[in-house]
């Protein structure tokens, strides 16, 4: 490659990490960064809201209130004691399987939905204690060094292939209008998008629109029954409008009720590390991947342990205002980055103090809410099928020719789908009587309905005592790049020389 090449290779970021846009346009800029990733966070609501049977007007404040915590996390990550890379913090899908596992737990009880709430935020409070310690204490400097692409792989596979049966569920209580709506997003992000930049940009917010306004023409005309899923009229735009303009209940703690420690939630606190264990798997993943499509040095183990730590306690804060989910780096960040040739820290900052203020709009959480099941059931096939396909892509480091590897992958991905699929249908049956044996039921029951906790356990166990694979093919090598404060430090005084509003200029010869 000649020099010239290598130039053009590595100056195509027109707004580097450490660069300054002006207020209004880092504003802008801001606002598209979390439309990215709008798609997917309004997802995580309807699937732990729709599982637990909460009411329609108490969905539009739990949207409105992961948004809220979305804006408060970033800027937590962006601040000295996060790793301050140009990422987002949102709701992960790492914790759906553990979160099902409490709700069903709750429901096998018939406790409602409020107590599930209750329990959801206490088990990811507990359980972020454990990624808080491993983060700021430096510990996981050296866990993630036995955590290799061969167990992140189908542990972040998991995560999609683990919802599989509820995609199809969804998409049936209106055919046509999920149809319409995958259809819709196969076109504008895979046709579209390669002749225009809205749907480069925004594929996944186009194709909910389209479903969206599909049901409300359905509606309208009358070809939709009020008794379906997809049907807009009534008692959801009635919703829309008892909804005031203004209201602060998003911000409120614990506005669902304040916890009890039961032996549910001794469990699902042991359940959800699992998927706190994935959800820090994957953001190391990103963090690498962010720092590299922003042209910064590869981050150092501090800057890594920093960003654990600080999502550990954004989980905490999660947790007290019951978004009944935690929080992690976003992949779709990362990918707007590349789109948008911007990965400035402002930009993020910025896109993250409007994120506090729209949930203070109560009729924006409860147009969300008026989203039809179809809609979101479509958008489960998309995006947990991408999800397992980022997962997958981590095996490109590996040594796919050894055998070993192969083996290691493959028992992984059968025991996180057969495990669940045995337990889920039957509870574990403790002799003993007592309260303890209950409990460790319980636990047990956590962790093995989750596909994510099974496939990262016996991945980790197995990759790291079977010998016949070298660092090397097990894809560790790649990811043991020279990484110092001194290159950070560099790029920080580079980056310093940008005056305010000064962008990079990107020359194509």
């Amino acid at each position: 490659m000649s020099d010239s090449a290598k130039v053009e290779a590595k100056g195509w970021v027109v707004y580097p990490i450490g660069s300054r846009p002006r207020m209004g346009l880092a504003i802008l800029l801001g606002i598209q960064q979390y439309l990215t990733m709008f798609g997917a966070t309004v997802l995580i609501p309807f699937i732990v809201g729709g599982g637990m049977g909460m009411p329609q007007g108490e969905l539009a404040l739990l949207i409105s209130t992961i948004f809220f915590a979305s804006g408060l996390c970033t800027l937590i990550q962006q601040s000295p004691i996060g790793n301050r890379l140009p990422v987002i913090q949102g709701g992960t899908f790492s914790f759906l399987g553990p979160t099902f596992a409490i709700i069903g737990m709750v429901g096998a009880q018939k406790l409602g939905w409020q107590v599930s709430v209750q329990q959801i935020a206490a088990a990811i409070m507990f359980a972020s204690v454990f990624e808080i310690v491993l983060g700021y204490t430096g510990l996981m400097g050296y866990i993630k060094r036995a955590i290799s692409p061969v167990v992140i792989a189908p542990t972040i596979a998991m995560i999609g292939l683990a919802l599989y049966g509820i995609g199809a569920p969804w998409m049936a209580t209106n055919w046509i209008i999920s149809l319409i709506t995958l259809v819709a997003l196969v076109i504008y992000s895979q046709v579209f998008s390669r002749k225009s930049r809205v749907f480069l940009l925004f594929p996944v917010l186009l194709a909910i629109l389209t479903g969206w306004i599909a049901s409300l023409i359905g509606s309208l005309i009358g070809w939709i029954p009020a008794a379906n899923e997809a049907y807009l009229l009534g008692g959801k735009l009635d919703s829309i409008k008892a909804a005031p303009w203004i209201s602060f209940r998003p911000l409120v703690p614990f506005k669902w009720g304040l916890p009890t420690l039961t032996s549910i939630t001794v469990a699902g606190s042991f359940g959800m590390l699992a998927g706190y264990l994935a959800s820090m798997i994957e953001s190391i993943g990103d963090y690498y991947a962010c720092s590299r499509i922003s042209e910064g040095p590869v981050p150092t183990e501090k800057m890594i342990s920093r960003g654990l730590g600080a999502e550990g306690l954004g989980c905490f804060i999660a947790g007290i205002l019951q978004t009944c989910n935690g929080t992690t780096t976003y992949s779709e960040n990362i990918g707007a980055i590349g789109l948008t040739r911007t990965a400035s820290r402002r930009v993020i900052r910025a896109g993250a103090v409007v994120m506090l203020i729209i949930p203070v709009i109560a009729k924006f959480g409860a147009t969300l809410a008026t989203l039809p099941m179809p809609v979101v059931g479509a958008m489960f096939v998309g995006l947990f099928g991408l999800i397992a396909s980022v997962g997958l892509s981590n095996l490109q480091f590996v040594n796919l020719n050894n055998p070993r590897n192969l083996f290691v992958l493959g028992i992984s991905f059968f025991v996180g789908l057969s495990f669940p699929a045995h337990f889920n249908a039957t509870a574990i049956n403790w002799a003993a009587a007592g309260k303890a044996p209950e409990i460790l039921g319980n636990i047990l029951q956590a962790i093995f309905t989750s596909g994510m906790s099974v496939t990262a356990i016996v991945g980790i166990l197995l990759d790291n005592t079977l010998p016949g694979a070298t660092r090397e093919e097990r894809g560790l090598v790649v990811w043991e790049t020279e990484a110092t404060d001194e290159a950070w430090e560099k790029a920080e005084a580079e980056w310093k020389k940008m005056a305010v509003g000064e962008e990079r200029k990107i020359i194509i010869e």
